[in-house]
C-alpha cells in the first residue's frame, strides 16, 4: 500500500471533520435543503448498513487492509465499494442539508472524497487480487467500482458470510449517532438563525 493510501485508510473516519466544521460555520439551510439533504444522507447510511450487514465488522478496521471473505452478495453484487458509495452520498446529503457555500463546498468535498477513496480502493484491490485471485478478477470484470449495475451479479461458488442485520446495526451505531447528531445540529443552527 502506498504511503498516501495508507494515511487515507487509517484516518478515513476523521477526514470529513474539516468539511463538517465549514458546513456548520457557513450554514445557509432552508426547509428544502434540510429535507432533501437528510433523505440523501439517510439513504447513504442505509446503503452502508446493507453492506456492513453482509461484510461484518471487518469494515471498521483502521490497521491494515484485509478481509476474510470476498463479499459478492447484497449491495456488493451491484457495486464493489458500497460502503464508500454510501459515505459519499451521506457526506453530500449533509452538505445539501447545511447549504453552506453552495455549491462550492459540496463540489470540493465530493472531489476530495473521490480522490481519497480512489487511493484506498486501489490498496484494497491489491489485497483482494492477491488473496482471492481468479474469483476477484471475475468479480472486477462484472461489477463496477462506484457506479452500481442494474442487475445483481450472481456467482455460486464463492463462500459468503450470512446476512446479519443485528451485527450490521451494532457496527453502524457510531455512524447512526454521527448522522443524527450532525443532522440535529444543522437543524438547530438553522432554527436559531431564523429568529
Amino acid at each position: 500500500m502506498s504511503d498516501l493510501a495508507s494515511k487515507f485508510f487509517k484516518y478515513r473516519s476523521y477526514t470529513p471533520i474539516p468539511f463538517v466544521l465549514l458546513m456548520l460555520f457557513f450554514i445557509n439551510a432552508n426547509i428544502w435543503s434540510l429535507i432533501i439533504g437528510f433523505l440523501l444522507a439517510l439513504s447513504g447510511e442505509l446503503i452502508r448498513l446493507w453492506g456492513v450487514s453482509w461484510a461484518g465488522s471487518e469494515t471498521r478496521t483502521t490497521g491494515a487492509v484485509g478481509g476474510t471473505f470476498l463479499i459478492v452478495s447484497g449491495p456488493f453484487a451491484r457495486v464493489r465499494n458500497p460502503l464508500y458509495v454510501g459515505n459519499i452520498i451521506m457526506y453530500f446529503g449533509r452538505g445539501i442539508m447545511s447549504y453552506a457555500l453552495f455549491p462550492y463546498l459540496q463540489i470540493i468535498a465530493l472531489a476530495f472524497f473521490v480522490v481519497q477513496y480512489h487511493y484506498i480502493v486501489k490498496a484494497e484491490e491489491g489485497y483482494l487480487r492477491q488473496t482471492f485471485g481468479r474469483d476477484y478478477e471475475a468479480y472486477t470484470k462484472n461489477v463496477p467500482r462506484f457506479l452500481p449495475r442494474l442487475t445483481a451479479y450472481k456467482v455460486v461458488d464463492v463462500t459468503q458470510p450470512p446476512f446479519n442485520l443485528k451485527a450490521g446495526l451494532r457496527s453502524e451505531r457510531r455512524t447512526f449517532q454521527a448522522l443524527g447528531f450532525i443532522s440535529l445540529l444543522i437543524i438547530v443552527l438553522w432554527f436559531l438563525r431564523r429568529f
